[in-house]
């Protein structure tokens, strides 16, 4: 950990820098176009993780960028943090991290050169561990702290994964707790309990390198990671065109001790809203979900885990495999009911 100051005072909980909400997105993107490279395999016009392009009949590159402000108050953390968030879509998408390019904004005489340091070498931390290399980057002298990578990955096209290639007879597993929004409101309104913001801090910097080594070791029918769009809304683009429908446990659900109590108390963040307001029609059953149910499994999250339909009979396997080396793994539903929708079973 880094002992330079804090970045609280300055930015945390702010609300500024906000991911735009799915719907947002879908309108600003609606009616582009560009030529059809022959050699572009996923691009902004599907919902995927990552972009991917094809480099020759073996080997494909996967690219991915994101950036946001402070969310945790050591600097130190908030970069690596930063870095595991950017590095996800590349494990999402069964690639292996290559190269980062570093994006920052920093108050310079407002913060000082310490805790700018610090976050870099956060940042590089997680680099480091995932064996990407840190190329460069660019920096904005900026009122907020901003701090992100734009990543590179390579991958056998034949075996990316896609986040919309569901089909019959799969589980679905879960590899770090929900509730990482909701939480930064409570610390916002100070009534989050230590064991909860230690939880939450070690799991938004863990990688997911090692889940997504265990599960390239079965068979994946389909993976995103859960970020800004919250659980429902990243299951909602997994079921989006698919021929079959999600059913998700809301009983099985991994959350952050009083991610409840936060909702029921209102403390939840914009961005919940704005992923309802874009994703809200592919839940077959939202009569079944009282508020706070609503507002946690939307709640946006940052560097979450990994979401992955993997084959039914071998769900338990894995999920004991992955306990034990360390990641949280949990399954909490499977494939079924009607195409396109995702139901939560309460």
């Amino acid at each position: 950990m880094s002992d330079s100051p804090a970045l609280t005072t300055y930015t945390r909980f702010s609300g500024c820098g906000a991911k735009l909400g799915p719907g947002v997105l879908d309108e600003a993107l609606c009616g582009l176009e560009q030529p059809a490279y022959p050699r572009l395999l996923a691009g902004f016009s599907s919902s995927e993780d990552a972009g991917l392009f094809l480099l020759d009949d073996g080997l494909a590159l996967v690219q991915t960028v994101d950036f946001f402000p402070p969310i945790v108050d050591d600097p130190f953390m908030f970069g690596r943090i930063a870095a595991a968030n950017a590095l996800s879509d590349v494990y999402a998408m069964g690639a292996r991290p290559l190269t980062a390019l570093c994006l920052v904004c920093y108050p310079l005489k407002s913060l000082g050169l310490d805790s700018l340091k610090a976050m870099m070498e956060g940042g590089l931390d997680a680099l480091i561990e995932a064996g990407c290399a840190l190329l460069g980057g660019h920096s904005v002298e900026d009122a907020e702290p901003k701090l992100g990578y734009a990543v590179t990955g390579l991958v056998d096209p034949k075996r990316a994964w896609r986040n919309n290639t569901l089909r019959p007879g799969a589980a679905l597993i879960l590899t770090k707790p929900l509730g990482t929004g909701l939480l930064n409101m409570a610390l916002r309104a100070e009534c989050a309990s230590e064991e909860a913001l230690n939880l939450a801090q070690t799991s938004m910097a863990l990688l997911n390198k090692r889940a997504a080594e265990i599960l390239a070791e079965g068979d994946v029918w389909a993976c995103t990671d859960i970020t800004g769009f919250g659980l429902a809304g990243h299951a909602a683009e997994m079921v989006d065109g698919a021929p079959c429908g999600l059913k998700i446990r809301y009983a099985d659900l991994p959350l952050i001790p009083g991610v409840e109590e936060w909702a029921a108390m209102g403390l939840v963040p914009e961005g919940t809203f704005r992923n309802k307001q874009g994703r809200l029609r592919f839940i077959e059953n939202v009569e079944a979900l009282d508020p706070v149910m609503l507002d946690i499994v939307f709640d946006p999250q940052t560097s979450g885990g990994l979401l992955a339909a993997i084959p039914a009979d071998r769900a338990t396997e894995l999920q004991e495999v992955m306990r034990a080396q360390g990641v949280f793994a949990t399954l909490i539903g499977e494939t079924g009911g009607r195409p396109g929708t995702v139901e939560f079973l309460v």
